[in-house]
């Protein structure tokens, strides 16, 4: 009498297999009956409120802020130089290395 050529690992891979196969399958389901397709564009949109977070509903106008483009400072601002004023009392001066700057 042979002996039976399916092992005790080889029918748990085939259980296994044949899970995972189904799972894969379920989860290919449940994704084509919860699918987005199809939404109008309302449903769509995202509005930024006055917070800069994302939300489903358009903002308020009345909570709107106007800029005046006159009043936003897009460069970068003009170095001003100040005039240094240096108080001592000079005790002694070289007279070579000033007259080098």
């Amino acid at each position: 009498m042979a002996k039976s050529k399916e092992t005790f690992g080889k029918k748990e891979k085939e259980k296994k297999r044949l899970k995972q196969r189904q799972d894969k399958l379920e989860k290919m389901e449940e994704r084509k009956a919860n699918a987005k397709k199809g939404k109008t564009l309302d449903e769509m949109m995202a509005y930024i409120d006055e917070n800069g977070n994302l939300s489903s509903t358009p903002p308020d106008p009345k909570k709107k802020i106007v800029f005046k483009q006159e009043d936003m400072n897009t460069g970068v601002p003009k170095h001003e130089e100040e005039e240094i004023v240096r108080e001592g009392i000079i005790s002694f001066l070289m007279t070579q290395k000033v007259m080098a700057l």
